[in-house]
């Protein structure tokens, strides 16, 4: 009998279908698994646009084969065959010939849409579309909105930054620069890639959005016109039951959240109408990466404290992880190996993460299941943080409900470990393992997460993290590396991380915090020793300093400093007239300006 089988013979199939996963959403609302960072905008185009989730629309259809299994036809939906598509429409002209057909596709492939596995050529799979405009959000892929992991939903809610259960249109006079279901010009992400487009028609008409011939676009953005007319109309809203609706649930990280809200609505309204169009999506790219990666560091070192202490930070107290961060880009070993360790050390911390997840979905099932606890009524949107304290008070045993619910966890562990004795012993052991571990919770925790699998355990959360940091992406946080060590004598590889700034991320980075604060234009002065303070504390971006537990040498850190130095004198991004550190300072290479916000909700 598989592992699940057994599980849902001791403790019943409805407990094993809400406990076999590695999520738990009101800690971190997105699926612990790999995504496609640079795939989500579209979909937050969407979910903006229509206030709903994105459900199915015409471009396996239009794009796709006519003939076979429904699997056969998406696979036909090629570069190749999209831009043959394309040329015999009346929307080109000149691209009759094989060979500028070949540069159609190029283009579609370099602008517009990526191919699964990230594959090169015209003949693989199309499987994810580019924000390179607006309509982007016409283009259903991928084909299922959850294959993004519902991290276009939890970006929506926190710019939105909505009360209630559900994100929804608003009608309430509340100012927002994030506006919900009111059309792309009230909205400043919206607003930033609808170049062109005008409404004619109902708010909520899937064909209201109409592009106007003769204005004046980047070639990227008059590729993705053009891929979009050829759908005819947006895709249709998700049907059945609560599927189609924007959960508002944010991650458990309040503080972290709140900041990759303020980063993105002002490097927005600054920045996009005066950075070119491919290189403006790239840093915003960077500056999602940056916020998402901070709010999954400061989400885990709650839960990590959370499992010690049973609370959950104040807001005020949040902090993201400190890591280190190799300023040379891999180029120095010295630092490289430094910033490996670094996050080497935080990875050993985050193998925790899945028995923490599992712990929590068994004492929210037990919590749910108490009369007493369920009359409550604890609210868990848009945060969790009073439920998660709840959960904390019966893990430490402080509320008088909590031995009920930890004695029949104790009775199921003991009924499990007599099913799992003969074919898993080795988890059998870990729920009577009460010498080790008293706690109930954390016994049956650890046994259910090694039955999920190394996958669970390991695989989707180092999926998770690379998907966030965009990994070996030019505009990334992160590289990655094949080491080999010899281990008890057999030779074992791995890969191996380290934080860098690439120059994207450094680009996006100067350009944020030379903004001026609250909502006055322009830039203002920022030194340098002041950007590495603000790294450093609002993200955990350690350059000049050793991470808590590190022992780094004076000279290593300066070394890094410098190196940053370097590297933003040469990218126009620092001046200084003398080495004083007072008199270096950062300097943009696009002066921030402010479009017009007339209509702005």
């Amino acid at each position: 009998m598989t592992a699940r089988g057994i599980v849902e013979d001791a403790l019943s199939p409805n407990m094993a279908r809400e406990i076999w996963t590695g999520n738990y959403d009101k800690a971190l609302p997105i699926t612990v698994s790999g995504f496609d960072l640079s795939a989500v905008l579209p979909a937050v185009f969407y979910m903006f646009r229509y206030s709903q989730r994105r459900g199915k629309g015409e471009f396996v259809n239009t794009f796709g084969s006519t003939e076979g299994t429904p699997k056969q036809r998406k696979q036909a939906a090629t570069i190749e065959r999209i831009a043959r598509t394309l040329a015999e429409s009346n929307m080109f002209a000149g691209f009759e010939g094989e060979v500028e057909k070949a540069i159609l596709g190029d283009l579609l492939l370099c602008f517009c849409l990526e191919n699964v596995g990230h594959a090169r050529g015209r003949q693989a799979q199309v499987q994810r579309v580019a924000p390179a405009h607006y309509l982007a959000n016409w283009v259903d892929l991928p084909e299922k909105v959850a294959d993004l992991r519902y991290v276009p939903e939890m970006i929506v809610a926190m710019l939105a930054d909505q009360k209630g259960e559900y994100v929804q249109q608003k009608h309430d006079g509340k100012h927002t620069w994030f506006p919900v279901g009111k059309g792309f010009e009230q909205n400043v992400l919206l607003r930033a890639f609808h170049q062109g487009v005008k409404r004619r028609g109902e708010l909520g008409s899937r064909t209201a959005d109409r592009f106007e011939e003769g204005t004046r676009v980047g070639l990227d953005q008059l590729l993705m016109i053009r891929l979009a007319q050829q759908l005819r109309a947006a895709p249709g809203k998700l049907q059945g039951g609560e599927g189609g609706r924007i959960s508002n649930q944010r991650p458990i990280a309040e503080k972290a959240a709140r900041h990759f809200s303020e980063d993105m609505r002002r490097f927005v309204r600054d920045y996009a109408a005066i950075i070119p169009r491919h290189a403006f999506v790239e840093l915003l790219e960077s500056c999602m990466a940056v916020g998402m990666t901070t709010i999954l560091t400061s989400a885990i070192e709650i839960l990590i404290e959370w499992a010690k202490t049973g609370e959950i930070r104040t807001r005020g107290d949040q902090e993201p992880a400190c890591l280190f961060v190799d300023c040379s880009n891999g180029v120095d070993r010295q630092l490289r190996s430094l910033a490996e360790q670094s996050m080497d050390d935080f990875m050993r911390r985050v193998e925790r993460l899945p028995v923490i997840l599992m712990g929590l979905r068994l004492l929210d099932r037990g919590a749910r299941r108490d009369r007493k606890l369920k009359g409550l009524e604890i609210p868990i949107r848009p945060y969790a943080t009073a439920w998660l304290n709840l959960l904390g008070e019966l893990l430490h045993d402080r509320r008088p409900q909590a031995q009920r619910i930890l004695d029949r966890m104790d009775d199921d562990a003991e009924e499990l470990a007599e099913k799992l004795e003969d074919e898993y012993p080795e988890a059998a052991q870990m729920l009577r393992n009460v010498d080790n571990q008293l706690n109930p919770v954390w016994r049956l925790a650890e046994a259910l997460t090694s039955l999920l699998g190394p996958n669970t355990r390991r695989g989707d959360m180092m999926a998770m993290i690379d998907s966030t940091l965009l990994a070996d992406r030019p505009h990334g946080l992160a590289s990655k590396r094949k080491t080999t060590r010899t281990v008890a004598g057999t030779r074992k590889s791995r890969d191996t991380r380290a934080l860098v700034f690439s120059d994207a991320v450094l680009d996006y980075l100067v350009h944020l915090h030379v903004l001026r604060n609250g909502n006055r234009p322009g830039a203002r002065p920022f030194s340098f020793k002041e950007f590495i303070g603000k790294l450093h504390e609002r993200y955990g971006f350690s350059v000049d300093m050793a991470p808590p537990g590190m022992d780094i040498s004076n000279d290593l850190l300066q070394a890094n400093r410098a190196i940053l130095e370097r590297r933003l004198r040469d990218l126009g991004l620092l001046v200084g007239v003398n080495d004083a550190e007072a008199m270096k300072r950062l300097r943009p290479r696009f002066e921030p300006t402010r479009e017009h916000e007339d209509g702005m909700d």
